[in-house]
């Protein structure tokens, strides 16, 4: 009786593995050109290469080329006249282009901004405003990230200008 519970957990589990791994197939397979802008590009390189690898579309010898830059932007937010506390804003903006090499052409864009606000404390000796400013950043990266690799999903990688 042992033997026969084992035997089916084990071709349950051989079940779940065959249909994780051919999950996610994608036909078009894509590399990720260098990405400027310092930390925040690093950030935004890395969160692209590890989703496209999630999803075994990253290849570095792909005719499709993901080319991307992201800007960060704060400033003060005031909500209304009866808050007491002072909030700040920061917009994370990001922009990727797939650029198909053989064809030298782009073959799909994808633009977004996204934006978050921190409660700001009242000095510069706390750590917090800048460790809130650094995990937001961070935050936005990834979310826009995934809303691009979603945004994949019904693309057909057609030429849109031809140089």
């Amino acid at each position: 009786m042992f033997k026969i519970k084992l035997l089916i957990l084990l071709l349950i589990s051989y079940l779940i593995t065959s249909c994780i791994n051919n999950a996610g197939d994608y036909k078009f397979k894509m590399n990720v050109a260098y990405i400027g802008g310092e930390y925040e590009g690093l950030i935004l390189s890395n969160q692209l290469k590890s989703q496209l690898n999630n999803f075994r579309m990253l290849d570095k010898n792909s005719q499709y080329e993901v080319q991307a830059n992201i800007a960060h932007s704060q400033g003060l937010y005031i909500t209304n006249i009866d808050n007491t506390s002072d909030r700040e804003k920061i917009d994370t903006s990001v922009n990727i282009s797939i650029f198909d090499k053989k064809l030298d052409c782009f073959t799909y864009s994808y633009s977004e901004t996204i934006s978050q606000f921190y409660v700001l404390a009242s000095s510069d000796q706390f750590i917090s405003n800048s460790t809130a400013v650094e995990e937001i950043k961070v935050d936005n990266t990834e979310y826009l990230v995934k809303k691009f690799i979603n945004s994949l999903s019904d693309t057909a990688f057609i030429c849109n200008d031809i140089k």
